[in-house]
């Protein structure tokens, strides 16, 4: 196969070394067309390609030209190469059984191609495993993915509750468990069901209270927790309702309550050992997950939730734990902002665990749990310049746009901006912005890049999920 590769002066060392090291796969041709490859033009590329009897050319993918025509007259196909020409080797690497498109960079194009077939993986292998038993329609234990099941707390209370549990399985969820606080009532919890009648997917309740648990047996499909004190109460509704439970340990042992709980009739069971909080004793408590002829269950929202640090590593760290202990069930929240996201998290790193198969770790799969760290650092060609001179403190005092203010804030997934009691709203900060300066709500530049950063803020907000502050620090 014959390629071009079209590049930049600044960039032809690096992409040499590279078609150096596939030369055995690969005739490249390393062309360099100006300073910077992003600037190649249709016409440039037509003399090229012309006559020199090539397979493809791969372009840079910072390229903003259509090379449509190019490719029409020359009967050469023209791929985007890799935005980044460190990439450049994963993309050559990948040519023989991938075809690159024509419209998107290389790296976002294989990112994206990755990932689709590692969830196509995770969803195949599920369709094809064995379950210990199903609820709703969810496999639980035996070989398949081990399941996220997120808890609202209190939702006697809340106003939200249809939106939060429809919202959790939008995230990922395969369970939702409501949680029941010492103030709830019989009535409280058959009112929450009820609301709840719509939902398809499987609903948990969450409390040791017999009375609250038969209240909720019309619908729950499954009881968290059961023990020695309400076994003997509501042991046999459970059983008969045919809702599965989890099983802890308390002044009996987990074994003995597992046995209390099968002889009530209660077929579906889930072992709970009870994982402890970083500083009293988790380490301790991962010897309690051992084999077992039953389902285990792993409660690392508590974990999270009790422990200062960012979420998304967390919940890689301790679903790779539950995974390396058996577990079939992971248990996570989001009761405090810090744990925001975390259903979604947890979903990503038990799909991850789950494409481990003949792998000996949770790397380079196609999915990952990376947010604000990169995989690997670009390594671009240092800037050509003839001078510099360092900028100047920004005046302290505020020139004001003669049109007026803008005040920018976030609606949900929304960037807002409102001038003048009339608002514009959109998803990127670009399209904000190109609206507030076509219609006329803008007139200084420095008032111009003021509102730039301040819409990229809100932008990065909205997808790192934290709060906004206009004028305020990120």
């Amino acid at each position: 196969m014959r390629i071009l590769l079209p590049t930049g002066s600044a960039t032809v060392e690096i992409v040499k070394a590279v078609a150096e090291r596939f030369r055995d796969r690969y005739t490249i041709d390393v062309v360099v067309t100006g300073e910077i490859a992003s600037f190649l033009t249709p016409g440039v590329l037509r003399r090229l390609l012309a006559g020199g009897n090539y397979d493809m050319a791969i372009v840079s993918g910072m390229c903003t030209a259509s090379f449509a025509d190019v490719e029409r007259e020359t009967g050469v196909p023209v791929y985007r190469g890799p935005r980044h020409a460190a990439d450049l080797p994963i993309v050559l690497s990948v040519l023989d059984h991938v075809t690159l498109s024509k419209t998107v960079p290389a790296d976002e194009f294989l990112a994206e191609t990755r990932r689709e077939e590692a969830c196509r993986q995770v969803a195949l292998r599920e369709v094809e495993a064995d379950a210990d038993f199903v609820i709703r329609g969810v496999k639980i234990g035996g070989n398949s993915r081990m399941k996220v099941l997120a808890e609202i707390m209190d939702a006697h209370r809340r106003d939200d509750l249809v939106f939060e549990v429809e919202r959790f399985f939008a995230d990922g969820a395969d369970i939702v468990d409501l949680g029941f606080g010492f103030d709830a009532t019989p009535d409280d919890v058959k009112r929450v069901f009820s609301v709840l009648e719509g939902i398809d997917g499987p609903l948990a309740v969450d409390t040791q209270d017999p009375r609250l648990i038969a209240a909720a047996l019309f619908r729950a499909d499954l009881v968290l927790s059961l023990h020695e004190e309400n076994i003997p109460a509501v042991g046999k509704a459970v059983a008969d309702a045919g809702a599965a439970a989890v099983v802890v340990p308390r002044e009996r042992t987990l074994e003995e309550n597992i046995a209390a709980a099968r002889e009530a009739g209660i077929s579906r069971l889930i072992a709970d050992p009870l994982l402890q909080p970083v500083g009293s004793g988790l380490v301790d408590s991962l010897a309690n997950f051992k084999a077992a002829p039953h389902p285990l269950f792993f409660g690392a929202g508590n974990v999270v939730e009790l422990m200062d640090a960012d979420s998304p590593g967390a919940n890689a760290l301790l679903a790779g734990m539950a995974h390396e202990v058996g577990a079939a069930v992971v248990f996570t929240s989001e009761h405090s902002d810090k744990t925001r996201g975390s259903v979604a998290e947890m979903r990503r790193a038990t799909e991850m665990v789950a494409l481990m198969t003949g792998r000996p770790y949770p790397k380079d799969l196609g999915l990952d749990l990376l947010i604000l760290k990169e995989k690997r650092r670009r390594r671009e060609p240092p800037l050509a310049y003839e001078s510099i001179v360092d900028a100047h403190p920004a005046p302290d005092e505020i020139v004001y746009d003669p049109l007026g203010c803008i005040r920018i804030g976030i609606e949900d997934d929304w960037i807002v901006a409102v001038h003048r009691g009339r608002a514009v709203r959109g998803r990127s900060w670009e399209d904000v912005f190109y609206t507030l300066l076509s219609n006329g709500s803008l007139s200084r530049l420095d008032h111009a890049a003021y509102l730039g950063k301040e819409l990229f803020k809100a932008e990065l907000a909205i997808r790192h999920k934290r709060s906004f502050e206009q004028d305020g620090p990120f």
